[in-house]
């Protein structure tokens, strides 16, 4: 068995052109006089408000300089000619913008750069929103070799907040619809779905080095989202960002743990056995509960999530009580600390004889991280190969009270979708 984990974790650089710091500078007090020369990525798209803005000091509160890491792979023409991607992080926001450039092969992914950027525009002008004008001696390189990383994200949360994603690097699990034929390839448009009814379009050009990619029903998409012409398209920039290749997730999947047959507000409900109906089937609920609290809980579709409870010195559950037909290629869901708990640590298992006994899949998981740390839940990846009828549960140890040695707080867990065998 194979477990991949991904997590939501990134590791951004900024630039500056004073300090050639790993951030860009927080606003200078204006009341002695000087202004901060420098505007994130976030503060320069903020300013177009839907139609071409040539950019200048005064919109950008005395500014003139902007920057970011490139997260584009110019070499395998996937990305619209002439462009690059740079990306940045700033007071918490990451946000990225597709830049017209004379030399684009000059720019390698992971090149921290810094743009002047007084007179140039940000335009739609190719139907995506870029910045023109930029001159070449106006690009200054900073550093190289940057690490960057896509963040998994579903194709729901890209259709409510697109702005927050556009021209960054991010990471979608979907199927491709149709169901594509045996020795198909990924060149053109195909439609990404999930279990939701939500679409996205996955673009790969004829000039793409890895056109003649085979591609799976269902997989881990990862490349740089944009907003092509009031389309939401992902370009995928080399065959290696198609990962976690899959059967196609299960008809009414994932379970977003929505419509209980049966309120589970306490942790261990003995009048019911802790068995909870859901649109999938019947759950079992052992020290688990349904949590709706916005900002606590880790409610990534709906209303509900699952949360199980903490300090616990025996196992808890969130178990499957019953088998789907067509065993299993992969299981993902997603997951985080509930509010501000300590982490803990789980394993998902398996049971190929109606739950007499189970099996781990991979390794166990001990990452879940707080609010605090980030309201964007992580996304665990399970690889297998079940060919016979299967039912899985996430079991979450029982490692006692948490102490300056143990770490056992709430678990929460939303989405959990199995695929097909492949």
């Amino acid at each position: 068995m194979k477990n991949i984990l991904k997590n939501s974790i990134l590791s951004v650089i900024g630039v500056s052109l004073l300090t050639l710091s790993g951030c860009f500078k927080e606003d200078i007090n204006e009341s002695i006089g000087t202004l901060n020369p420098e505007a994130s990525l976030f503060v320069v798209k903020n300013v177009y408000k839907g139609k071409d803005v040539q950019l200048n000091k005064d919109l950008l509160g005395g500014a003139h300089v902007t920057g970011g890491v490139v997260i584009s792979n110019h070499q395998n023409g996937n990305l619209p000619q002439g462009h690059i991607a740079i990306e940045n992080y700033w007071r918490g926001k990451i946000r990225g913008l597709l830049v017209e450039v004379d030399n684009p092969e000059e720019y390698q992914f992971g090149d921290s750069i810094a743009l002047e950027i007084e007179g140039a525009s940000l335009s739609q002008k190719h139907g995506f929103i870029g910045l023109y004008g930029v001159k070449s001696d106006g690009i200054k390189k900073i550093s190289t070799g940057n690490t960057k990383v896509h963040r998994p994200v579903s194709i729901g949360a890209l259709q409510r907040q697109p702005d927050e994603y556009e021209s960054t690097l991010i990471s979608i699990t979907a199927d491709v619809d149709p169901e594509p034929s045996d020795g198909e390839t990924i060149v053109g448009s195909k439609d990404l779905v999930d279990g939701q009814g939500n679409t996205l379009e996955l673009l790969t050009e004829e000039s793409a080095s890895f056109k003649d990619l085979k591609v799976a029903p269902n997989a881990s998409f990862q490349g740089i989202f944009l907003k092509e012409k009031d389309k939401l398209v992902l370009r995928l920039q080399k065959a290696e960002d198609m990962i976690n290749a899959s059967g196609r997730i299960y008809l009414g999947w994932p379970e977003s743990f929505e419509e209980p047959s049966h309120p589970k507000g306490s942790y261990n409900m003995v009048d019911i056995n802790n068995n909870v109906g859901f649109p999938t089937g019947e759950w079992h609920l052992f020290y688990s509960i349904t949590g709706s609290t916005a900002g606590r809980d880790r409610i990534v579709s709906g209303e509900n999530a699952i949360r199980i409870q903490q300090n616990l010195n025996h196992d808890a559950y969130l178990q499957m009580n019953f088998d789907l037909p067509d065993g299993a290629s992969k299981v993902t869901f997603w997951y985080g600390s509930y509010y501000n708990d300590r982490s803990s640590t789980f394993k998902l298992e398996y049971s190929t004889d109606q739950g007499q006994t189970w099996q781990q899949v991979g390794q166990e998981v001990s990452d879940a991280h707080t609010f605090a740390s980030s309201s964007t839940a992580k996304e665990a990846v399970f690889l297998m190969d079940i060919q016979e009828p299967v039912r899985f549960r996430v079991t979450k140890l029982g490692l006692g009270t948490s102490s300056p040695s143990v770490e056992n707080g709430r678990l929460g867990i939303d989405d959990f979708a199995v695929y097909k065998s492949y």
